[in-house]
């Protein structure tokens, strides 16, 4: 009954940029984190950003000074601005909610993914 909608992925030079956007919509009485992941085949998901309700944002180390992860509380929504982009971040990026439902049960949603490829 929720669904996490992403867009903003594409082809792009290195040391270009791309935003990824992802909102959630359903039966929400509160988001606690929205995150991004990405995969690349034959390897393990990794963690890339994450907005914890409150205002903590961490992001793996190998993006640092590069991407920013921003939060839209009212639109449920969460961003993801990529800059100065390396063939090394291409990957498929997932949405990811950790959503509170008015039962006060807890469950993750993920988006259906979109392709960043970093290519010259």
């Amino acid at each position: 009954q929720v669904q996490l909608v992403e867009s903003g992925g594409g082809l792009v030079q290195p040391g270009g940029s791309l935003r990824l956007s992802c909102a959630a919509s359903g039966s929400i009485f509160s988001i606690d984190t929205m995150g991004w992941y990405r995969q690349v085949p034959g390897k393990q998901r990794e963690l890339v950003a994450a907005s914890i309700s409150g205002g903590n944002t961490n992001y793996v180390d190998s993006v640092k000074g590069r991407f920013t992860i921003s939060r839209d509380n009212d639109k449920n929504a969460v961003y993801l601005q990529m800059n100065s982009l390396k063939p090394e971040d291409t990957a498929v990026y997932y949405c990811h909610a950790r959503v509170v439902h008015y039962s006060k049960y807890s469950f993750d949603y993920w988006g259906q993914g979109t392709q960043v490829t970093v290519s010259s």
